[in-house]
């Protein structure tokens, strides 16, 4: 009786699952039989992270474009080796003798690459040396930019691109992230707007070219001659309501002196024209005059909500530092603590193209099973989960996924980083499942020139993950 009894629960559970599957099998095949993928393909990796199992693969060991989902293989690689608790610093030092506010030797700026160094810390560097008790600088103004080889763009960043606030001239000293925010506010109807620069410097000049009118279309538009290195500014535009823009500033480290030697002469303080070296080797020849500097929880959060790439190239360069311990650092050796962690996470770092930090370079190639190995990776490790999950968007809420998925199973259920390029579009993160389950997921659309259809595509992916498991525990994912 107990074997017949065994034999009849067997065959119910069995047909339970069997009912169960299909429901979630025929939703995936749907989905992969959009007209989208007629034109396009589509790596896609599902982990039950709860159950430590694959529920999905399609073209999962693939090479492909990974736009800003690669900033988690940075950040990731980036709190495996810095910690929670490192921070981003812009130190300053002095050399000779201070008496009565003057010093008898050189100042030095020392850049660390510090992505959160806006405005505001700018005022704060200039009261720090206020406070230091130094009025005027009879030596050399030195900035020290040395934690980099070079002073441009990162390889294979698209060279159009350059005037838009997302591509700023990378460097150690940095303010604003390299760019200035101009706000328009109308006047008087035909007359030009009343324009305000943040941060307000004479390293760039403003040519206002708009025009107050009482309604209508405008728009606030910024440009400049960005081939030549030109910072002459043309702001143009019909303004009738309070508008903002951005637009990148050449040679950034310039542009951080030359405002920084500004904001010391408002506060009484005369420093010389500066120039570049490095810092002595030797602790003896130099004081410590102050630091200003940032969490590197503010840096993760702009890196992964506002998908910041000078955040995501700060990471980069904080963990080949931190790692390799030496000076003029390159991208290549933030590549090189990569493809250490790749190695250690049991995969072959050979198999992909690894540029940058941030996804723009048109030559990373990713898959979306090394993606996946990430999220796995961080998922396992509680200190670095415990900074990563909080600082990713969250689907109808924050970030680059507050505009989606602002109804339905989805709904507040998607912690996951968004990537968009010319012909790509990619989601990666974790679903929280109907179940309870927490899901880690990559998805990778590639060649596709519409990118709202394929966000609208994976969000219909992430309504069936966030999905799972409503009917039946036990229901999987079929492989493809």
């Amino acid at each position: 009786m107990k074997r017949v009894l065994s034999i009849i629960t067997f065959i119910l559970v069995w047909q339970m699952v069997t009912f169960a599957q299909p429901s979630i099998k025929i939703q995936v095949d749907e989905l992969l039989k959009d007209s989208l993928l007629k034109t396009s393909e589509v790596g896609i990796s599902v982990y039950d992270l709860t159950e430590n199992r694959y529920l999905y693969r399609n073209q999962s060991k693939k090479l492909f474009r990974p736009a800003s989902i690669q900033k988690l293989v940075t950040a990731i690689t980036g709190l495996s080796v810095l910690g929670e608790q490192h921070r981003l610093s812009t130190n300053i030092y002095r050399s000779g003798t201070l008496k009565n506010g003057i010093l008898e030797g050189n100042l030095y700026v020392v850049g660390g690459f510090d992505s959160e160094f806006i405005y505001s810390s700018m005022e704060g560097m200039a009261q720090m040396l206020y406070q230091s008790g130094i009025r005027e600088v009879k030596g050399k103004l030195i900035a020290d930019v040395s934690m980099m080889d070079s002073l441009y763009w990162g390889a294979g960043w698209s060279w159009d691109d350059a005037p838009y606030s997302f591509q700023p001239m990378i460097s150690p000293l940095m303010v604003q992230k390299g760019t200035v925010e101009i706000t328009a506010q109308p006047t008087n109807i035909g007359e030009p707007a009343q324009l305000i620069c943040t941060p307000s410097s004479s390293y760039y000049t403003i040519v206002n070219q708009t025009k107050s009118v009482s309604s209508g279309e405008t728009k606030l538009t910024l440009s400049r001659d960005w081939m030549n290195n030109d910072n002459k500014i043309i702001v143009t535009g019909n303004i009738s309501t309070l508008q903002r823009a951005k637009i990148t500033i050449s040679h950034s480290s310039d542009y951080f002196m030359h405002t920084f030697i500004q904001r010391a002469a408002d506060r009484g303080i005369t420093l010389p024209n500066y120039t570049y070296g490095e810092l002595p080797t030797d602790s003896s020849q130099v004081q410590f005059v102050g630091r200003l500097s940032h969490p590197l929880r503010l840096v993760l959060q702009r890196a992964m909500k506002n998908s910041d790439n000078l955040s995501a190239e700060a990471i980069l360069y904080q963990t080949a530092q931190k790692e390799l311990a030496k000076k003029h650092l390159s991208r290549e050796d933030g590549v090189k603590v990569i493809k250490r962690v790749i190695t250690e996470l049991g995969l072959d770092p050979e198999k992909y193209n690894l540029v940058d930090g941030c996804g723009v370079s048109l030559y990373n190639y990713l898959s979306p099973e090394l993606l996946l190995t990430y999220l796995k990776y961080a998922y396992s490790q509680k200190s670095i989960f415990d900074e990563l999950y909080p600082a990713l968007p969250i689907s109808g809420v924050d970030g680059t996924l507050s505009g989606r998925m602002k109804e339905g199973k989805a709904y507040k259920k998607i912690h996951a980083k968004t990537g968009s390029v010319t012909g790509v579009s990619s989601l990666a993160g974790y679903a929280t499942a109907a179940n309870g389950h927490l899901l880690a997921f990559v998805i990778i659309n590639q060649n596709v020139l519409q990118s709202s259809k394929a966000r609208a595509w994976q969000d219909k992916f992430c309504e069936v993950l966030c999905g799972y498991g409503e009917e039946n525990t036990n229901q999987s994912i079929t492989s493809h």
